[in-house]
């Protein structure tokens, strides 16, 4: 379903990471956790292109782009099926919960503004806050708006949600909340691609976890595999630092 060959990304003179390959299975889970500054969050802004490859190509179902001469037309595709769940919940302030899903629903997907809100009060719903439908972002908490930015992507019935450490900004009271929400589309077999530092959400919800330190993917596997038996000195002195219950 998605396949990334050779991505490679650099500011100026700087490579953020070369030659990275990846292949991910229409309903699979996979979680990256690592240092940060080693490229996580970049790697996964480049791959709907709010960040620009360098070199390398992407593959989401039938669409490819060749990172080295990108066309308008194949970003639009690839955004078309991406739906991105940003670290800062990234709503806009003017506009209801409402108003906030169904924005995009106008723009990427060209539906009328009585579908589009028929269709966010439906999401609104599946997330437990249709009471939150004609409130502002100011007067929600942490938890709903990030649940709202979540809910926004599920709007768009993207095949592939990228989610940049989507519990990074909250409150810990409101985590949890967040996280269950994102249980809940793992239990659909919805596709996810979650860069997180939460490493027991990731050992509970992803099929595989990456490990990526130094620009690369150092090591990757089934979360058990990862967490009890890691065989990379990096992975081993990073999680001996987390301390992972």
């Amino acid at each position: 379903m998605i396949k990334i060959k050779q991505l490679t990304k650099q500011f100026g003179e700087h490579t953020v990471f070369s030659n990275l390959d990846l292949e991910i299975k229409k309903g699979e889970i996979v979680a990256i956790i690592g240092p940060s500054g080693t490229g996580k969050s970049t790697f996964l802004r480049c791959l709907n292109y709010l960040d620009s490859a360098n070199s390398g190509s992407i593959t989401i179902n039938t669409t490819t782009i060749d990172c080295t001469r990108p066309k308008k037309s194949e970003i639009l595709a690839l955004r078309r099926q991406t739906g991105f769940v940003f670290q800062n919940y990234a709503l806009f302030n003017h506009l209801t919960a409402q108003q906030n899903i169904s924005e995009g629903l106008e723009v990427v997907k060209g539906q009328s503004k009585q579908q589009a809100k028929a269709r966010a009060l439906e999401i609104l719903s599946d997330i437990g806050l249709s009471d939150k439908a004609n409130a502002y972002p100011a007067a929600l908490s942490g938890g709903q708006q990030q649940r709202i930015g979540i809910g926004r992507a599920m709007a768009l019935d993207a095949e592939l949600l990228l989610l940049d450490e989507p519990t990074s900004a909250l409150d810990p009271l409101w985590v949890n909340e967040v996280l269950s929400l994102i249980k809940q589309l793992a239990q659909q077999q919805q596709t996810m691609l979650i860069v997180t530092h939460e490493l027991q959400f990731a050992r509970e919800v992803a099929d595989r976890v990456i490990f990526m330190a130094d620009g690369e993917f150092v090591e990757q596997g089934p979360p058990q595999e990862i967490f009890t038996q890691p065989k990379d000195p990096r992975l081993q002195a990073f999680l001996t630092q987390i301390e992972i219950q």
